[in-house]
């Protein structure tokens, strides 16, 4: 499995390939989210979808705003895993549209996994930036890491009473 590119020569070249792939991933998240929402079958999770696009769309513009300081452009490069995971996802609702409180759970589980990259994502290219140095782009990968940690705790409380019904 190849995970990056043989013609990486230093941690900085890699930090910049996975920024790209991160800002990426937080554009296809960006056309995803309003999906969630609209399938959301309690007012509770589809809050907290529309919560999240909203977090969201600022983490496109931090990636932007890093990969512009770093490299003058805010080029995105395809992130395979999220496509999966989005495509999982909709085959997941499909799976589960007949029944709401199994839909409810299924739009869960594909937040969180979704959520839990993200969150290896942000905590890997925080501690490269604390490595080289690029302390503006700490701040702004730790904000990011910590909304998705957040996200992820919501979705956690909101799936206690979604599975129980589900399981019902």
């Amino acid at each position: 499995m190849k995970l990056t590119s043989e013609h990486l020569k230093s941690l900085h070249e890699l930090y910049i390939a996975h920024l790209k792939k991160a800002l990426d991933m937080e554009r296809e998240i960006t056309k995803a989210l309003p999906t969630m929402v609209e399938k959301a079958t309690t007012p509770d999770l589809a809050n907290a979808f529309r919560t999240h696009l909203k977090e969201t769309e600022g983490h496109v513009s931090r990636i932007e705003q890093i990969l512009q300081r770093q490299t003058g452009k805010a080029d995105s490069q395809t992130c395979k895993v999220i496509g999966s995971l989005i495509t999982e996802a909709k085959d997941g609702i499909k799976d589960a549209k007949d029944d709401a409180t199994v839909l409810d759970a299924t739009l869960i589980a594909a937040a969180q996994q979704v959520e839990h990259h993200e969150m290896a994502v942000y905590g890997t290219l925080r501690s490269w930036a604390q490595l080289m140095g690029h302390n503006e782009d700490v701040a702004l990968l730790e904000s990011t890491l910590k909304e998705e940690k957040a996200a992820d705790e919501k979705l956690t409380r909101i799936s206690a009473q979604a599975n129980a019904r589900a399981a019902a």
